[in-house]
């Protein structure tokens, strides 16, 4: 693991991921529940064995909303809240890190460099911790694919999976986000998160259609260090003792997962 960088919820992510092997962040998109409904999720995660809070995902995770929702986790749980921008408004300093994304396979140069210069002086001034992250979208890349104009990695590819994911390293990234897309029918194969992380030294995310424990353990299996659920639990639709539930079924599969992986 990549230990160069210091900021402390990223030191933090990779002591948890030496002791646990495998985690499970919690994805929270502003627009998709109330704030007081994101902090009783947030609760309940933190409760469930969930390592961190990843705010954002959509191009409406902006403004009083998002800062409202960002209050309401903090009141409610203890655990970290990384910002996981749709857009660059998706900035708010009452969050504890940001990751700080290029989408390596995007054909808009917006999505590769731009962005990232105008959001750059206001993430210096909130005194966000940045974790500089590779975003590549996999098939079927749902709306992000559409809206980042991503040339999809093939399902059927592993070997370009991994030489995107090194790229990124190379160039700097502290961070591997494999993305599916939200709402994806399945998560990224397996086969392409293996091929990456036989290839890079800093944590893979598995990002978009993880629904089940048992998809949790197979991308765990396959090499990822991090996995985003967001939308199975949004589904439980307000049902605090289902998605408890669900999500310490998923955190004890990504350990389980994690401590199995040779």
């Amino acid at each position: 693991m990549n230990s160069g960088h210091t900021g402390k919820t990223y030191q933090k992510v990779l002591s948890m991921i030496e002791q646990r092997k495998g985690l499970v962040f919690l994805v929270l998109d502003p627009p998709n529940q109330s704030p007081e409904t994101s902090g009783q999720l947030a609760k309940v995660a933190e409760k469930a064995g969930v390592a961190a809070i990843a705010v954002g995902g959509s191009i409406g995770a902006q403004g009083l909303l998002l800062e409202q929702t960002i209050l309401s986790i903090k009141k409610n749980c203890s655990l970290p809240v990384v910002l996981f921008p749709g857009n660059i408004a998706t900035l708010n300093e009452n969050a504890d890190a940001i990751y700080f994304m290029s989408m390596l396979n995007s054909q808009d140069p917006y999505y590769l460099s731009g962005a990232q210069i105008v959001s750059s002086m206001p993430i210096q001034r909130m005194k966000l911790e940045v974790i500089p992250t590779s975003y590549i979208i996999v098939e079927p890349g749902m709306a992000v694919g559409h809206v980042g104009r991503a040339k999809c990695i093939p399902r059927d590819i592993p070997y370009l999976a991994g030489a995107t994911a090194l790229a990124g390293q190379f160039m700097g990234s502290h961070l591997i986000i494999l993305e599916a897309g939200g709402g994806a029918p399945e998560p990224v194969p397996p086969s392409l998160i293996h091929a990456a992380s036989r290839l890079v030294s800093v944590p893979i995310v598995v990002a978009g259609g993880v629904k089940t424990p048992e998809q949790v353990f197979q991308v765990v299996k396959a090499g990822a260090s991090i996995v985003h659920v967001g939308a199975a639990i949004e589904k439980t639709k307000g049902n605090l003792q289902q998605a408890e539930k669900l999500l310490s079924a998923m955190v004890k599969a990504a350990e389980k997962a994690g401590k199995e992986r040779k």
